[in-house]
């Protein structure tokens, strides 16, 4: 008895040790190509040596960044304001009301998630241009404005909530807009944040879409713009991870900022399907 107790003891101990080997590993090689990005953007000389922020002034003054990011600021937003907008409603209505055809419009939207933007492009390129929005900001936004996993998302936050809430607020004479304003919507932050997040993240670093369907320089985004420099300045590492850095760093700050309640949401969308 006393070998078997020392024997699981043992194993549990070296499990636990391995554990973290395996994460301590796995963390160092997602990290290892972040050091030498930062480490190419800031070295002062080609072999690496010294520190200096002059690659990233250069970088930022031949890239002609200023522009790039807002176009991508103002489209990563209009397009995920319309996103939560269309999301919110779409998922409240699956998720509390009754009709007839839910569970089918469900797998509809649910179908979509497994179709690549990429063959829907040519069809989406013909509307656009039928509508004479080529080479306009509508180009940017209008295509990627309502998403299947953001009502997913939303659908799987909201049936979290109880209903009794909601049945509170009607007995006090609330109408169901005013009940999903003033009582789902305050409720339900952390699945909004999470998704705009992840909204915001996709569209900052999106470039099928102004490759695709935009080709005046007043409209680059920031991918875009990255692009054509590292056409310009492919021999030269410094300035290019120099770019890279300019053009990550928004993001890296902004899920730094809302890592907790993107993490609450990300959980609590899970409870309930």
């Amino acid at each position: 008895m006393q070998f078997d107790h020392f024997l699981i003891r043992f194993l549990t101990r070296f499990l636990k040790a391995l554990n973290l080997v395996l994460l301590l590993v796995g963390a160092a090689l997602v990290l290892l190509p972040l050091v030498v990005v930062l480490r190419a953007a800031f070295s002062a000389t080609p072999l690496l040596e010294g520190w200096t922020l002059a690659n990233l002034q250069a970088a930022w003054q031949r890239g002609h960044f200023l522009l790039a990011f807002a176009n991508s600021t103002l489209v990563a937003l209009a397009v995920t304001g319309f996103q939560i907008l269309t999301s919110t409603l779409a998922g409240y209505a699956l998720a509390r009301l009754k009709f007839w055809g839910r569970q089918t419009v469900l797998l509809v939207i649910l179908a979509t998630l497994v179709i690549p933007f990429q063959l829907l492009v040519i069809p989406i390129f013909l509307i656009l241009k039928t509508g004479h929005l080529i080479n306009t900001y509508g180009a940017l936004i209008l295509p990627t404005a309502a998403n299947g996993f953001g009502i997913f998302l939303l659908k799987q936050f909201f049936q979290t909530i109880p209903v009794e809430l909601e049945e509170a607020a009607a007995l006090d004479g609330a109408t169901r807009l005013q009940i999903l304003v003033r009582v789902i919507l305050p409720l339900a932050r952390p699945a909004m944040l999470t998704l705009f997040l992840f909204t915001f993240i996709g569209e900052w670093n999106d470039l099928f879409k102004p490759l695709v369907f935009t080709t005046r320089p007043e409209l680059r985004t920031v991918q875009l713009a990255l692009a054509e420099f590292q056409e310009q300045f492919t021999n030269n590492w410094s300035l290019l991870m120099a770019a890279v850095v300019i053009a990550t760093l928004p993001i890296v700050l902004l899920f730094i900022a809302c890592q907790r309640q993107f993490t609450r949401g990300i959980a609590a969308s899970g409870i309930k399907s």
